[in-house]
């Protein structure tokens, strides 16, 4: 079940934080970083956060995270994160499905390292292109890709 989760309520902030650092201590592996700024994040930060999250909840338990941001009818995609305990269930996809499903943005837009394929591929299943490489000052290479609505 997907639902809005309230980061500003500390226990949520909790469990925000908790999938967010399992899942980029996996990414960050994958990656071969040790100083990978997603993991620098904050329970603090979360419960400040003006972006919008909203949780996989399997269980009872909060097994993926995807958080947006939506201005002058764009989706920014700023994570999407998944537990590893909960990683090959099709969790992702069934977030981005209910996100893009929202009909206030013409163009939607996510940033991923360029060796996480499994992101890459899985944002280009659901019409994402590739629009650029770049390298941040962390000195991690990024791929930014879009979405335009028909």
């Amino acid at each position: 079940m997907i639902e809005a989760l309230v980061p500003s309520n500390e226990l949520v902030a909790q469990k925000i934080h908790r999938v967010f650092q399992r899942s980029y201590q996996v990414e960050a592996q994958l990656i071969g970083v040790s100083d990978f700024p997603p993991l620098q994040r904050s329970i603090e930060d979360f419960t400040h956060s003006t972006t919008l999250f909203f949780g996989f909840i399997e269980n009872k338990g909060l097994a993926a995270v995807i958080e947006v941001s939506f201005a002058n009818k764009h989706l920014a995609i700023e994570s999407l994160v998944v537990d590893p305990d909960h990683f090959r269930k099709g969790i992702a996809g069934k977030l981005l499905t209910f996100i893009l499903k929202h009909d206030n943005y013409h163009t939607a837009s996510v940033e991923t390292a360029v060796v996480n394929v499994p992101a890459i591929t899985l944002y280009q299943k659901y019409g994402f292109v590739v629009q650029e490489c770049f390298t941040p000052s962390h000195g991690i290479e990024k791929v930014s890709m879009a979405l335009a609505r028909p």
